[in-house]
């Protein structure tokens, strides 16, 4: 038994262990996205190189050859939203975050949102709010119509009333400002956001998968409130439950983010 544990075979059983961990993540990372089904058929076609090459199969394991030499490129291509996302993850776990002092612009900030979320849901007023972290969303502001304006809640309110010109769109706050209003964001093709949510809901999952800004949705069938952080869905959020959340983001120098379990939420915090 003593013989099998040299340096060697430890070795060869950590380098085991960290692809089988890589691969864990890879596909934890795609999970609920049509990317994974690329990945299992990425997986299919190494196989099928396997078992023709295994085989003697000449001419079906030349094309799977061609295949497996080209695929680096087009999965590139296919995948660059996710390796994009990827990437920013990566840097922002590697950021030190810097302390807040003065916590007077946060404050406003929830205040505002308070406000204006109250009145918006009471009347059903469907609202898309992101608020810019530390990555840039200058590529999604330069969509919007801009307003350079101080946060107030009466300006989001007014900004949301239904046929306005600019109630048709996400207001971005940047830098402790509302920095456009009717801006675009990116649409979620993840197959875990349920159906029966519309387009505000896919592009506030949208924009948190591409960045780390958190992002507020007011329904207009229901008023329901929703939070999008880092990919994750937080809905049915009541004002203590909504509040909690903004001052763990804002005033704390330690974020809690969304938990990847909770895409479903009663009040009071119970999990469906």
């Amino acid at each position: 038994m003593l013989s099998y544990l040299t340096i060697s075979n430890l070795m060869h059983a950590m380098d085991i262990l960290i692809i089988w961990f890589l691969l864990y993540k890879i596909i934890q990372f795609f999970e609920g996205t049509r990317a994974l089904q690329i990945l299992f058929g990425v997986g299919a076609i190494i196989l099928v190189k396997v078992v023709s090459w295994y085989l003697g199969l000449t001419t079906l394991s030349w094309v799977m050859d061609q295949l497996i030499t080209w695929a680096p490129i087009a999965l590139v291509v296919v995948f660059q939203q996710e390796i994009r996302r990827g990437l920013e993850t990566l840097c922002r776990g590697l950021t030190v975050r810097r302390a807040r002092i003065d916590n007077a612009e946060e404050n406003q900030l929830i205040k505002s949102l308070d406000d204006a979320l109250q009145y918006m849901s009471k009347r059903r007023i469907g609202a898309l709010i992101t608020i810019q972290r530390e990555a840039q969303l200058e590529e999604y502001i330069k969509t919007g119509i801009k307003l350079d304006a101080y946060i107030t809640g009466q300006l989001l309110i007014n900004t949301f009333i239904p046929n306005t010109p600019l109630h048709d769109g996400a207001v971005i706050i940047s830098k402790g400002r509302i920095a456009v209003a009717a801006a675009y964001l990116p649409l979620s093709e993840s197959v875990r956001i349920p159906k029966e949510l519309g387009t505000r809901h896919r592009a506030a999952v949208g924009i948190s998968e591409a960045s780390d800004a958190i992002t507020v949705v007011v329904s207009e069938e229901t008023g329901e409130i929703s939070i999008t952080q880092n990919g994750d869905l937080l809905r049915h959020m009541d004002q203590e439950s909504y509040l909690n959340f903004f001052k763990h983001q804002f005033l704390a120098t330690d974020e809690l983010p969304l938990s990847k379990k909770h895409w479903w939420q009663k009040k009071g915090g119970t999990t469906t």
